[in-house]
């Protein structure tokens, strides 16, 4: 791993655990064993890193929706739910501060992060809709059920562990019934 990929860690998990405004650029220094005015040498600005973190973890959930496999949409909802929720174990840091710290952005940063957002929610909008006229989900509003499934897998960063006993392959096949319940396609 390269020096500004140990800093993007470090300062991801600082930024998750103690948030960005209260964390400085001599803390993630420290975590590396740099001097705070070294750190310089690699990064433009606190920012920059906050921006590469919620880039990276936008990224990520990106690739769940262009990795979707082919088949009917209650098939494609549950690979969706499985992605986003590996996402989310598996950058666990990364997705926090994806979640909760992105709103500390400058524009024209938070307007890149709000149009990747919207573009994943519209994929997933789309897919509802793929679902309701194939006739596999009832649902009135989907883009009102869109917003209703990534509220419930988004929150899932508030309460996951690492190394408890759901990884992400039991937490999919927890919550693919449920959504699959929730837009009315029965279970998957």
């Amino acid at each position: 791993m390269g020096r500004y990929e140990e800093i993007l860690d470090a300062a991801g998990r600082l930024f998750s655990e103690r948030g960005y405004h209260a964390t400085s650029v001599r803390e993630i220094a420290r975590q590396l064993d740099l001097q705070g005015g070294s750190l310089y040498a690699h990064i433009d600005s606190k920012e920059e890193v906050l921006f590469q973190i919620v880039e990276r973890a936008a990224h990520r959930f990106s690739e769940v929706v262009q990795n979707l496999p082919e088949g009917d949409a209650r098939v494609r909802v549950c690979a969706f739910v499985r992605g986003h929720l590996r996402v989310i174990v598996e950058e666990l840091p990364y997705a926090t501060v994806f979640f909760h710290e992105w709103k500390f952005l400058s524009e024209p940063y938070k307007d890149r992060v709000r149009r990747l957002r919207d573009a994943y929610e519209t994929a997933l909008k789309e897919l509802i809709e793929e679902g309701v006229r194939e006739g596999v989900f009832r649902v009135e509003d989907p883009d009102l059920a869109a917003k209703f499934v990534l509220g419930a897998l988004n929150w899932v960063y508030q309460w996951y562990r690492p190394g408890g006993r759901l990884g992400p392959e039991e937490l999919a096949r927890g919550f693919c019934p449920l959504v699959l319940g929730a837009l009315g396609g029965g279970e998957g």
